[in-house]
C-alpha cells in the first residue's frame, strides 16, 4: 500500500502535527459505523499517532444513533477547519429514503479541501449523492450495491470489496468494514507496524481475507422477466443436484443452447452454467452452516466432486469450504 506524502499532509495536520478526522453524522446514524473507524483512530493515537476525531452534524446539533443513543457533535460544516480525512457514516435510513439536501450540501463542504474523503457502509449513497462518486470505483454493503450501481451508473460499483480506494477517495462495505478501512488510513499515515499493533489490540485482521460475497445471503436477484428463464430458475432452485447442464436445460425449454446462453447474459449478465454453479454454492454454504462436512456439501449441493466445489468457493470468497465453515460455524457446531 502507497503512503501518504508527508509534505501534503502536514498542510492539513492541526496544532501539534495532529491529524484532524471529520466523521459527518445524522439522526439514526448507524453506530458502529462510527464508534469502529474512531476506534482505530483512538487505538492508533494510544501508540503515537495523534488524530483528532470530531463529529459533525449538518446543523451542529447532536443526533440519535440508530440504537437511540445520543452522539455529542463538535460542530457543523463550515468551521472553516481544514480535514485531513474526512467520513461519511451509514445508516439504514438511506438508501431507503430520500438524501436530504442539508446533508448533501455538509458533505459538499466537508469534502472540499480534504486531504481524503471517505465513506462507511451506506455512507457511499451520500458521498455518491454529493457528486463525488462520478467516474469513479466504490463498493457499499453488498445488499445494496446494486442500487447505488443504478442510481449512479457512472460509479463502477464493486459489491464484493471490503473497500475500495479511488484517488483520495475511499468507500466501504457494510457496518465493520469502516473498520478495515480505518486501519488501511492509518497504515497510509503511519506504516504497517503500527498498524498491525492496532490491529492485534482490537483483536481484528490488518487485512481481512476474501470479499463480500463470504457473508451474504443466498442469491435474492428478482425473478427474470423471460418466461423460459423464469422456468429454469424454478427448476434449478427447486432441484440443485439435477442434470442442469446447458444441453439439458435447453431441450427442455426447446431453445437452442446459443439462445439460451444469449438469454442469460442478456438478463441475467451470466451464462446458465455460472447461474447453476451460483445456486449449488448458495446451498452448499448453507449445509456447511448447518454442520455437514465438505464432502456431504458437495454431494447435496449438486457439485460433481468436492474439487469442483472446492474451485467455485476459492473463486467466489477466496476460501476453501473447510476454511469457510471454520469461519463461520455456529456456536452449536463448536460447542
Amino acid at each position: 500500500m502507497s503512503h501518504s506524502n508527508p509534505d501534503i499532509a502536514a498542510s492539513f495536520e492541526g496544532a501539534r502535527g495532529m491529524r484532524r478526522v471529520a466523521i459527518l453524522v445524522y439522526d439514526q446514524v448507524k453506530l458502529l459505523d462510527v464508534a469502529g473507524p474512531a476506534e482505530v483512530f483512538a487505538e492508533a493515537n494510544r501508540l503515537g499517532a495523534s488524530y483528532e476525531i470530531v463529529l459533525i452534524s449538518p446543523n451542529g446539533d447532536d443526533v440519535l444513533s440508530s440504537l437511540g443513543i445520543r452522539l455529542s457533535v463538535g460542530g457543523a460544516p463550515g468551521s472553516g477547519l481544514k480535514w485531513d480525512t474526512f467520513l461519511v457514516a451509514g445508516g439504514d435510513v438511506y438508501p431507503t429514503a430520500a438524501i436530504e439536501r442539508e446533508l448533501v450540501d455538509a458533505t459538499r463542504v466537508l469534502a472540499d479541501g480534504a486531504r481524503r474523503v471517505g465513506s462507511i457502509c451506506t455512507g457511499a449513497f451520500i458521498l455518491a449523492a454529493a457528486g463525488l462518486l462520478e467516474g469513479r470505483r466504490a463498493t457499499t454493503h453488498w445488499k445494496v450495491a446494486h442500487k447505488l450501481a443504478s442510481r449512479h451508473p457512472t460509479t463502477r460499483v464493486e459489491p464484493d470489496s471490503i473497500y475500495v480506494r479511488d484517488g483520495n477517495t475511499y468507500t466501504s462495505a457494510g457496518v465493520s468494514a469502516g473498520i478495515d478501512l480505518a486501519l488501511a488510513l492509518v497504515e497510509e499515515d503511519h506504516g504497517p507496524d503500527l498498524t498491525r499493533e492496532v490491529a492485534r489490540r482490537l483483536v481484528v485482521y490488518l487485512q481481512r481475507p476474501g470479499g463480500q460475497s463470504q457473508f451474504s445471503a443466498p442469491m435474492q436477484s428478482p425473478p427474470p422477466r423471460t418466461p423460459a428463464l423464469r422456468s429454469i430458475v424454478e427448476r434449478v432452485t427447486a432441484d440443485p443436484t439435477g442434470d442442469h447442464s446447458l444441453h439439458t436445460l435447453a431441450v427442455q425449454l426447446n431453445l437452442s443452447p446459443r439462445h439460451l446462453t444469449r438469454l442469460f447474459r442478456t438478463e441475467m449478465s451470466t451464462t446458465p452454467a455460472r447461474y447453476v454453479e451460483l445456486i449449488r454454492f448458495d446451498l452448499a454454504k448453507a449445509l456447511l452452516d448447518q454442520g455437514h462436512n465438505a464432502t456431504q456439501a458437495a454431494a447435496l449441493a449438486g457439485f460433481p466432486s468436492y474439487e469442483s466445489m472446492r474451485r467455485v468457493f476459492v473463486r467466489e470468497v477466496d476460501l476453501s469450504p473447510a476454511a469457510y465453515q471454520r469461519r463461520f460455524a455456529t456456536a452449536r457446531s463448536q460447542g
